[in-house]
């Protein structure tokens, strides 16, 4: 087992203690200490020479709990430094934890001590305690430990946790029994834990899906990642080694309008959620944003777009734009821009979504050879229906933000999916829902709320009313909407 280090204790002078607050902190002796540190309080935290440690950590080492008590309720003008650390990283728990003093441990922890604390050596004070306790055969410090929930699995710098530093004998078998019964029963804490916030999460996945529109595909797939990557974090909770998943890379096809930028941002919410991505950040662009003018401007402009994207999302709007018409058209680097993307979708280290009409993004798809490897999910986003657009208005008027210039305006109690539905399609054309989509509804409830505006007087009061959008706003809006 990997020895802790030695403490160097300062020895007493033939026929006496050492007069320091080290000293007195060492021997007990209360008075005195007292006494000192009343004349020179700035000494609570002094540091004795060559290991550097505090009058707490020497305390701790020699179970002198009186001394103990009177520092961690020091009143003085510098409290006492509970996590203080000497020249090899211990605090005072760890001094109490090596030294076998379980009174010292318990009354540390009981002002706060941070129980996992690390050592220069990666060692935590359970690490320690089992140390000390293979030499003395006394557990009682390790039991104090365990019972205020120390780590048992917590590795050291040799990647060793407290069980694997125990050799084989009487007194190690003893100890290896009582630290295996505390580990199972730690793992079966983790599994539960794990197991209520897989559930909050899934209930938080669902209320986000509710406010997605269609596309029923794509959220069976995010079902399954989700409740994939959950299930991963339980396996781990119990102590099961689980591989790495591969990067959900995927193509958005379908119109303008239709909610690819929209679902990108849930996406990053979601897989950001369930663990999927370190970071909800959705980083959007376009050709411009990527392609260069010249010779050797497209491979550094595009790397530092992927590189504010790492661990979130890349979402390449119009992604066919990055494809010439002519395959020979050798003046456009746009392919250049696709293969850098492409170079770093096998690390894992971003996400990367390519969007665009379904016709041209063919171009794409058949333009890398890699790209079907890569790209392993395509979802057909279809166009909103009149049914749908009504949804989505009803959406968007229940999750206004404060930013919305709708933030505060209602709909009328008449104003029902249905009936607004039914409006939806007598007032425009299929020409019009297929151009515009889901733009359709935002500009709708623009010119509904300056009809509001309009029909309303300036000696109106009623509260309600200065704030409620009538089925009367909405056809007035998408009658201007037709004009």
């Amino acid at each position: 087992m990997q020895r802790p280090q030695q403490d160097q204790r300062r020895r007493p002078r033939p026929g006496g203690k050492p007069d320091t607050v080290h000293g007195y902190a060492q021997f007990g002796d209360l008075p005195s200490l007292q006494g000192l540190l009343k004349d020179s309080p700035f000494l609570v935290n002094e540091r004795n020479p060559v290991m550097a440690q505090t009058p707490l950590h020497v305390a701790a080492a020699y179970n002198r709990i009186d001394v103990m008590e009177f520092l961690l309720d020091w009143k003085g003008p510098e409290q006492v430094e509970l996590e203080a650390k000497n020249m090899y990283g211990e605090t005072p728990l760890h001094m109490a934890a090596k030294n076998g003093c379980a009174d010292a441990t318990r009354l540390l922890l009981s002002h706060g001590a941070f129980i996992e604390a690390r050592a220069n050596n990666g060692m935590t004070p359970l690490h320690l305690a089992v140390w000390n306790s293979l030499h003395s055969e006394n557990y009682l410090t390790v039991q104090v430990l365990l019972e205020s929930n120390a780590d048992c699995s917590a590795e050291d710098d040799e990647k060793m946790t407290p069980l694997d530093h125990l050799s084989h004998g009487p007194a190690s078998e003893k100890l290896r029994g009582l630290l295996l019964a505390c580990l199972e029963e730690q793992r079966k804490k983790k599994a539960l834990q794990a197991c209520s916030e897989t559930k909050v999460k899934m209930e938080e996945l669902e209320k986000e899906l509710q406010s997605i529109v269609g596309l029923n595909e794509l959220k069976v797939q995010l079902r399954k990642w989700a409740k994939g990557m959950l299930m991963d974090e339980r396996r781990r909770a119990l102590g099961l080694k689980v591989g790495n998943r591969r990067p959900p890379h995927m193509a958005f096809l379908g119109n303008p309008g239709t909610g690819k930028t929209m679902i990108a941002r849930i996406l990053g919410k979601l897989l950001h959620m369930v663990g999927v991505l370190a970071t909800d950040r959705v980083t959007e662009v376009q050709r411009t944003d990527l392609v260069g003018e010249f010779v050797g401007h497209t491979g550094p402009k595009t790397r530092r777009k992927i590189k504010e994207a790492e661990g979130g999302i890349l979402f390449v709007d119009e992604a066919y734009r990055l494809i010439p018409m002519q395959k020979s058209d050798d003046k456009d680097y746009g392919l250049e821009a696709l293969e850098e993307i492409m170079s770093v979708m096998d690390n894992g280290s971003v996400i990367v979504i390519f969007a665009g009409y379904s016709e041209p993004m063919k171009r794409v798809i058949t333009s890398n050879e890699g790209f079907c490897r890569r790209v392993t999910k395509f979802f057909h986003f279809d166009d909103f229906s009149s049914d749908d657009l009504a949804k989505i208005l009803h959406i968007k008027m229940n999750k206004q933000g404060e930013g919305s210039s709708l933030y505060g305006f209602t709909l009328h109690e008449y104003c029902s999916e249905d009936v607004v539905g039914e409006l939806i399609q007598r007032e425009t054309t299929e020409k019009q829902r297929r151009q515009m989509n889901g733009g359709l509804v935002e500009t709708v409830l623009i010119n509904a709320r300056e009809n509001l505006d309009l029909r309303l007087d300036f000696d109106c009061i009623d509260t309600e009313e200065l704030q409620t959008i009538t089925l009367q706003d909405l056809e007035a809006g998408l009658r201007l909407l037709s004009n």
